[in-house]
């Protein structure tokens, strides 16, 4: 596969929120979404992270002109379900907002692959999650991990409490009640978010990150599209969600080291490109091992890896010709730069392209 590679200025733009069934998939591997004639033809399933959402309507929308004979069906159900529905062979594909543990992919048999030739995942998608809220008045606060961690928690229960106050001398904070809105499914941003609660505040955060929301209190809500409505249609409401998600509301700037850092594709890709691989994952899984409590200028921390999943080799050759041609659309210049436009994320670095490119011409 040669597929070139080139910078391009980074951006945050909001994204309309769609349920994605849509005609269309790559035209080759080689030559990822030029507008040559296709010769694909199929129905390509997939499914999982809603985060992908603004992201998957995009590159599916692209593929509708370069294969007008391929169908691809992203189904933004949750992280957690796209992963059970990709084990059960539902679905040739699945987007999540994080990797298999190595535990997991030990002990289960995934249903499109071939039994013993393991699965590829490619960091395809590098987002910040903003922390947003709905105050009236209010577009912007600062906050350090030990305040965010206690919002959510339910220790910090008004708007004008003093560790809120303090960070924001010049706000005019309200003596009104906190609504946080977390998940209610499974999810792979709640598992981002509280991975950094976790390391950055864990004296206050003393749950184990997980998808699964650990306390008791605040509102639940399905889905990234549901905490964006809760706390739009709330009132002293706070939540987390997707950047791409964050519209008109207020957002928090996050304490790096001395610093207020606001969320942006550049910070974000600051901290990805400064965290390792994850150690002992066999060839095509490239599951990286972010680095929370980074003090490094202009890092934002709070950051989600959406990957998308595959077999490295399928029971059902159809599916894997059409996961090769996606998947090589999805990673190329074209494709990073249409996610970008269409959800302000971080284009995947050289180094990632490479890794990821040699992962996918590898499927078969």
């Amino acid at each position: 596969m040669n597929i070139k590679r080139f910078g391009f200025p980074l951006a945050v733009a909001a994204a309309a929120s769609l349920a994605l069934t849509s005609c269309a998939a790559n035209e080759s591997a080689a030559n990822g979404g030029s507008g040559s004639e296709s010769s694909l033809s199929g129905t390509l399933i997939g499914g999982g992270a809603s985060s992908q959402q603004a992201a998957q309507e995009a590159w599916v929308a692209a593929f509708q002109t370069d294969n007008p004979d391929v169908t691809v069906e992203y189904s933004p159900e949750g992280s957690g379900a796209g992963r059970d529905n990709f084990i059960a062979g539902a679905s040739a594909f699945a987007g999540s907002d994080r990797a298999f543990t190595s535990d997991e992919i030990a002990e289960d048999n995934f249903g499109s692959c071939k039994p013993g030739t393991g699965i590829v995942e490619i960091p395809a998608y590098i987002s910040p999650i903003a922390i947003v809220f709905n105050v009236e008045g209010v577009d912007s606060l600062n906050l350090d991990a030990a305040t965010i961690a206690g919002i959510f928690k339910g220790d910090i229960t008004t708007w004008n409490d003093e560790a809120i106050q303090s960070q924001n001398p010049d706000a005019e904070l309200p003596d009104q009640r906190i609504t946080a809105v977390h998940r209610s499914d499974e999810s792979g941003t709640t598992e981002n978010f509280t991975e950094y609660l976790s390391a950055a505040a864990p004296d206050v955060w003393d749950a184990e990150p997980s998808g699964d929301w650990a306390y008791d209190g605040g509102e639940a809500a399905q889905g990234t599209s549901g905490v964006v409505d809760a706390v739009s249609n709330g009132t002293g409401t706070i939540g987390y969600a997707d950047a791409s998600r964050a519209g008109e509301l207020g957002t928090v700037s996050v304490k790096v080291g001395e610093e207020y850092v606001p969320y942006s594709a550049e910070a974000a890709a600051a901290i990805v490109d400064a965290s390792p691989f994850a150690e002992g994952r066999e060839d095509g899984d490239l599951a990286i091992e972010l680095d929370r409590t980074s003090s490094e200028s202009g890092v934002y921390p709070i950051v989600l890896v959406s990957y998308l999943i595959a077999c490295n080799e399928y029971q059902d050759a159809a599916n894997a010709e059409l996961v090769k041609a996606y998947l090589s659309y999805v990673i190329s210049d074209e494709g990073q730069k249409t996610s970008q436009e269409a959800a302000g994320t971080a284009p995947i670095s050289d180094k990632l392209f490479e890794a990821a490119s040699t992962a996918v011409e590898n499927i078969k």
